[in-house]
């Protein structure tokens, strides 16, 4: 049966109010950390990839929305914790507006070139520290049909909740994983047969036109940090440095939105 909650500090709900997500990721205990998911979409897509619950928070409504998780969830001895939305948004800090959350076992990464060999396109995102933008790029990856995505060792965490949020719970659809030692990584990539294109402002790069009228069968893309781009030391390894034809005398675009132009414009056909 659902647990009812009424105190917006009850220590079984810390996961979801005692613990920041730097914290979560943290957790001794499961080894491998913990994350929110947010939403009927998110939670499903979550189960859907194989990510295991550890519980349920939910306002009483959603208990006929989500009866098979319920019902799955009480078959597996998984708490289901239901409370009012005032009690849920003093708890969280935040108004749950989709009106369901859950605590999920951080899965086990891959190792990065276990997920190269089936891949035909690939994509880095180096170093972006935006939780939004990383979540957009995963979005744009999965509606375009990158293979897997490859996070660098500083790039934000894909599995924070703004990221899992605004990605609609397309992170657990990609396959994805850090990549490390990174930009070294792009030598063995390279290496591998793959056409290795980073994103950046140069005087000496090709266009995205010339790239996408013949990208190759195995192309990778790299997306460098908002700001100050991708680092040097990346740009000095790969195969190409490609920038997108810009108007208006704008010389650069958001990086989710660049993202999302040069997946569709190199996407396999």
């Amino acid at each position: 049966m659902p647990i009812t909650v009424t105190d917006p500090r009850d220590e079984r709900l810390r996961d979801y109010f005692g613990l920041t997500d730097v914290a979560l990721r943290r957790v001794l205990e499961p080894e491998q950390g913990l994350y929110l998911a947010e939403s009927e979409k998110v939670i499903r897509r979550a189960l859907a990839a194989g990510h295991r619950p550890r519980s349920y928070l939910m306002a009483p409504r959603w208990l006929d929305d989500l009866g098979d998780l319920v019902a799955a969830a009480e078959a597996d001895g998984i708490p289901v914790y239901v409370g009012d939305p005032a009690v849920l948004e003093a708890m969280t800090g935040f108004h749950l507006h989709r009106g369901a959350m859950a605590s999920m076992h951080r899965p086990v990464l891959p190792v990065w070139e276990d997920l190269v060999p089936a891949s035909g396109r690939l994509l880095v995102i180096e170093d972006v520290v935006d939780h939004t933008n990383v979540g957009a790029i995963f979005r744009s990856a999965a509606a375009i049909g990158v293979d897997a995505v490859f996070v660098t060792p500083r790039c934000a965490d894909p599995l924070y909740r703004r990221s899992v949020r605004v990605s609609m719970g397309t992170v657990f659809q990609v396959p994805w994983t850090r990549i490390e030692p990174w930009p070294d990584a792009v030598t063995r990539l390279r290496e591998l047969g793959w056409r290795v294109a980073a994103l950046a402002l140069s005087k000496d790069a090709i266009s995205l036109d010339e790239l996408a009228a013949a990208p190759g069968e195995r192309l990778c893309l790299v997306l460098g940090t908002e700001g100050d781009g991708l680092s040097r030391r990346t740009l000095s390894v790969v195969s190409d440095v490609v920038s997108i034809p810009m108007r208006g005398e704008v010389d650069s675009l958001n990086v989710a939105a660049a993202s999302a132009v040069a997946l569709w414009a190199t996407r396999a056909h």
